[in-house]
Parts: C-alpha cells; sequence; structure tokens
C-alpha cells in the first residue's frame, strides 16, 4: 500500500458523514481507504490516450419526443363557453375585496 491515511482525516471524514466509529472500525475505514486511494493509482497508469471519453458504460440517447404544439391555438372556442368574458379572456368574481 502506498497511500497511508491519517488518524486525522479518519476522525475528520467520520465527523462530516456524522459517524461515530469505534476503534476497529476506524481501523478498517482506514484500509479500506488506503485500499481504494491504491486501486485509483493503478488506474492512473493505464495508458487511455486515443480513447474517447465517456459518461455512460452504455449507449444513451434522449427517450423524450420533441415538444410540438399538436392542438393549437382554441382559444376562441374556448371563450365560447365561458359564462362571461373580457378582452378575450374569462372574467371571474373577485376574490379579494
Amino acid at each position: 500500500m502506498a497511500n497511508k491515511i491519517s488518524d486525522e482525516t479518519i476522525e475528520y471524514v467520520g465527523i462530516l458523514a456524522k459517524l461515530e466509529l469505534s476503534a476497529e472500525e476506524k481501523a478498517q475505514a482506514k484500509s479500506d481507504m488506503e485500499t481504494m486511494l491504491d486501486y485509483i493509482d493503478t488506474l492512473n497508469e493505464l495508458d487511455t490516450r486515443g480513447i474517447e471519453p465517456m459518461s455512460h458504460v452504455f449507449p444513451v440517447h434522449n427517450v423524450f419526443r420533441e415538444d410540438v404544439v399538436e392542438n393549437g391555438d382554441q382559444h376562441e372556442e374556448m371563450l365560447a363557453n365561458a359564462p362571461q368574458k373580457k378582452e378575450q379572456s374569462y372574467q371571474v368574481p373577485r376574490t379579494f375585496a
């Protein structure tokens, strides 16, 4: 293991995560974090030149349909059903005095 995590770092991470860890749990967390950092170092050694960056393992495409107005403006037909109208709008009773 090349990466070493200090006891202060484990304490700090525990505070950030709002965890109360026992001494054994702290030791295990420290070992796990060191293993993860070592693995990241191994990944960083890989030659990725010429490999296109990606955000997903599987191809992702937009599944949403285009936002197209289908029924258009039916303003006049809707106003025809209004009990009262004023300036091309429904007129409703006042709700505030």
